[in-house]
């Protein structure tokens, strides 16, 4: 059950449907059912939950959580009233958790918006026969009663498996390296971002080698601008190809040597990086090995969170060292068969829901 899509691409409804996929490989029945309050209102949409509802006694529902899904601000009750219908038509209730913490702001109306969400957490975990987590059950600290009703599921790609035929050998040695930037935030958190990018790629050309640039996926296109000031004294080729097909972003993460990861601390629900990892890239990214756990286990360099010259650092070492960007593509591939893959992912919410 997923609440508002989002626009130009839609990560929820992704990994629904490719999780759906993999469920019908194991046999297991799956429809997707989406609750259109953003397009026909809240009591319209309720009603055609209720009667659709009808048919769903002993069977599992599993509501897809984040705050702006169910909320144009951030205020998501509706997703509450949505579980209560299905669990007082008999269905046995589930959600799945794609944000585990509330959104958090110095304003009045931001510490409203935290308290609330906080609030609308706990009903749904309360409500919940079982509850899917994206990241460790340990590392989630309000989680009542130790968690006991929650199992830790990690997210996939919402791309296609990028790895067929993939290796860190395809440009020659000596050819120009690829540096790609699968996403970028809104402000105000746009121009660190890009300060950041602009100083680890100054700091990887210092020994002479002029790798170029990619920028890809959302926030990218709006950015063009900002990018184009950035970048006004750095030598460096830079691509803006915005948001593209789900088959177009495997090609381009597939050519390129390592991918840049800035959106402050790597976690385990960065969906970019999932999608570097089903294609084998190497990552270099801000981060903490623990709190990024089962990225980590991935081909990644993390640097403390805001430490440039440590980035840019560890950006020209994999660009520099063809055998490190090896072993960094190995493992990637080994933490996406292992944690990542959907056929892992759904053996984990069937057994979850058994």
């Amino acid at each position: 059950m997923l609440g508002r899509g989002e626009a130009p691409a839609d990560g929820i409804a992704d990994y629904c449907s490719f999780l759906g996929e993999a469920l019908v490989r194991r046999g297991v029945e799956y429809k997707q059912i989406r609750v259109p309050w953003a397009e026909e209102g809240w009591l319209p949409s309720l009603r055609r939950l209720w009667r659709e509802s009808n048919a769903w006694r002993d069977k599992w529902v599993l509501l897809q959580y984040t705050a702006l899904a169910w909320s144009r601000r951030g205020f998501p009750l509706g997703a509450v009233v949505a579980l209560s219908i299905a669990y007082r038509q008999g269905a046995r209730c589930g959600v799945v958790f794609h944000e585990v913490s509330a959104t958090r702001g110095s304003r009045v109306i931001d510490r409203l918006r935290f308290a609330f969400q906080r609030w609308v957490i706990r009903r749904l975990y309360n409500r919940s026969e079982k509850v899917i987590v994206t990241a460790p059950v340990e590392s989630i600290h309000w989680l009542p009663g130790g968690g006991r009703n929650a199992v830790f599921v990690p997210i996939g790609a919402n791309v296609p498996n990028g790895l067929d035929g993939k290796g860190t050998s395809v440009n020659p040695k000596g050819a120009q390296r690829t540096v790609v930037v699968y996403c970028l935030s809104n402000p105000p958190n746009l121009e660190r971002e890009l300060s950041d990018i602009s100083h680890a790629m100054q700091i990887a050309s210092r020994n002479g080698a002029k790798p170029r640039l990619v920028f890809l996926g959302r926030g990218t296109a709006e950015a063009q601008g900002e990018i184009e000031r950035t970048f006004k004294q750095v030598h460096t080729e830079i691509s803006n190809l915005g948001v593209q097909k789900a088959m177009e972003v495997v090609r381009i993460l597939a050519d390129a040597d390592v991918m840049l990861c800035v959106r402050g601390e790597l976690f385990p629900g960065r969906g970019s990086a999932i999608a570097g990892i089903a294609c084998g890239l190497p990552i270099v990214a801000y981060g903490d090995a623990v709190r990024s756990f089962p990225l980590s286990e991935a081909g990644v360099r993390l640097v403390p969170y805001g430490d440039r010259e440590a980035l840019g650092a560890a950006l020209a070492q994999v660009l520099d060292d063809s055998r490190l960007r090896e072993e960094l593509h190995v493992r990637s591939c080994r933490a996406q068969e292992k944690y990542f893959s959907w056929n892992v992912i759904a053996e984990g919410i069937d057994q979850a829901l058994s």
